[in-house]
């Protein structure tokens, strides 16, 4: 059965074979590995990520978070790698990276996007992904986030139809049509009585 497709997704396959003929585009369609999900105000995060009257530092943790993100599969949780990796991923290199790294881990868990535990002496072996939305209307009702940045972020949120913070609590726990149901399975042992 062919896919449904809208007026604008044609319009776009028309300016593509226009004129970008014979160029393999990034689509991320569902069938394509290697890609991760994201909201599609994350542009916007970062940049309040990196804003110094956010973060009450010269710190920076935008390519940390972002870093994150891609490493994301499920959950909400991230279950770290080698911190050397995640520290080059984000950037930092050399002998101060991993340092550097940890740095602005510390500074995300404490702007609210991130909660992490420790494992044996990995400082981050387990991240938890707070909502940017949770994260995001926190910092604001700190006074932290700027009014016109707050208005463009609502804005986009509107236009993409991601919930707003209100939206999001009410929702949240409440079962999506779209979940899959996870069956226990048990062994044939197990079954017997």
């Amino acid at each position: 059965m062919p896919k449904f497709k809208t007026a604008n997704q044609v319009k776009r396959e028309e300016y593509k074979k226009e004129f970008w003929p014979d160029d393999i585009p990034w689509t991320g369609d569902k069938n394509q590995q290697g890609w991760f999900r994201a909201p599609r105000t994350l542009p916007l995060v970062l940049n309040l990520l990196s804003n110094k009257k956010v973060t009450s530092t010269t710190l920076d943790p935008s390519r940390v978070y972002l870093d994150l993100l891609a490493r994301h599969r499920d959950s909400g949780i991230v279950e770290m790698a080698d911190e050397g990796d995640h520290s080059y991923a984000a950037g930092y290199h050399g002998p101060r990276g991993v340092r550097t790294w940890k740095e602005r881990m510390k500074l995300l868990e404490s702007l609210g996007f991130i909660k992490s535990k420790k494992s044996g002496n990995q400082q981050y072996k387990f991240v938890l992904l707070v909502h940017p939305t949770i994260a995001v209307q926190q910092l604001y009702e700190a006074g932290k986030v700027d009014p016109h940045w707050w208005a463009t972020y609502r804005g986009r949120q509107i236009d993409t139809k991601e919930p707003s913070h209100e939206d999001l609590i009410a929702s949240y726990g409440k079962p999506d049509d779209d979940d899959e149901k996870v069956v226990a399975f048990l062994p044939a042992a197990a079954n017997k009585s």
